[in-house]
């Protein structure tokens, strides 16, 4: 499986041309049309993409999320996150990605996953917006690119703070997408933080280049708690205070959506996506699925390639 570390490396793999920016790109649909390859293997990158499709046929995978909504969307690519698509090229809208390089030295968004937290990959899931809101996030796109293709000195400090406009934006169509209950719950902040952290804990540990002594560490809630410098038992009480999840669940639902992502997008076997997942055993991480799932990972992948 191909991994672009860099946006360069990215859009060099895909067919497009390199960014005026290491760190930072904006491209419409429709200028990449004549060039994009219009069917890509799963691969990886390293940044976030936040896209608005305005129009277009075909299907994009990101995750395992393969039910991508026909109209207007909203879509994220989350580092490491496994990526595919077959599309036609007649796709309308924007995109920007920016890297972790971006982020750190910005005074915006040293936060970014707490504040915008459908960045998470395990919460980066496509949603459909009303046409009525579309042309306010066209709009937005519109401004940036026109600022990133200006020569002025100072562009950068106008377009993050237009990208903070944007992700605000975003946020709220989000919002919608949430229960009542999650809304209108009052979390104290400490614990709303640690949660986060947590989270984010999880997901990055899972990175192909975490290195552990043991299989077993990634698995268990006393890992995490030892990172956070918490008791075991307060972090798990805080998580299901707040997410109605034990900490173990957050940890059996991510490897669920990683696994998922391997088996139906990639061509890994059974094996291989066990160790890569850090289980002891595959017929550890096959009982694990079965018992989540209801299915084994190989009729979970014949399954899927079915009905895709």
């Amino acid at each position: 499986m191909k991994h672009f570390k860099t946006i360069s490396s990215y859009c060099e793999g895909i067919g497009i041309p390199k960014p005026k920016h290491p760190h930072f790109d904006i491209r419409s649909f429709e200028e990449n049309m004549k060039v994009v390859k219009n069917k890509t293997p799963p691969f990886r990158h390293e940044f976030y993409a936040i896209a608005i499709k305005a129009d277009g046929d075909g299907k994009a995978i990101t995750g395992h999320h393969t039910d991508f909504p026909k109209g207007a969307t909203i879509f994220f690519n989350s580092p490491f996150q496994i990526i595919s698509w077959d599309i036609f090229p007649n796709w309308k809208g924007y995109y920007i990605m920016f890297s972790q390089d971006f982020i750190a030295q910005s005074r915006y968004f040293k936060n970014l996953l707490q504040d915008f937290p459908f960045l998470k990959i395990e919460k980066a899931i496509p949603f459909e917006i009303e046409q009525g809101d579309l042309q306010n996030i066209l709009n937005i796109y519109s401004s940036i690119q026109k600022e990133y293709r200006s020569n002025a000195d100072d562009k950068f400090q106008l377009i993050e703070s237009m990208v903070l406009l944007l992700l605000n934006f975003v946020k709220r169509y989000f919002s919608k997408q949430i229960s009542e209950a999650e809304a209108s719950s009052k979390i104290r902040a400490a614990d709303l933080k640690l949660l986060a952290r947590y989270q984010t804990l999880i997901q990055t540990s899972f990175y192909p280049t975490t290195k552990l002594e043991t299989f077993a560490a990634l698995h268990s809630t006393s890992y995490y708690a030892q990172k956070l410098n918490v008791h075991p038992n307060h972090l798990n009480a805080v998580v299901k205070a707040i997410s109605g999840i034990t900490a173990l669940g957050h940890i059996h639902h991510h490897l669920l959506q990683l696994a998922k992502s391997y088996l139906l997008q990639t061509e890994l076997s059974v094996k291989e996506i066990a160790y890569t997942l850090y289980f002891d055993s595959p017929n550890n991480f096959s009982a694990f699925f079965k018992r989540n799932m209801e299915v084994t990972p190989l009729e979970y992948r014949q399954n899927s390639k079915a009905i895709l």
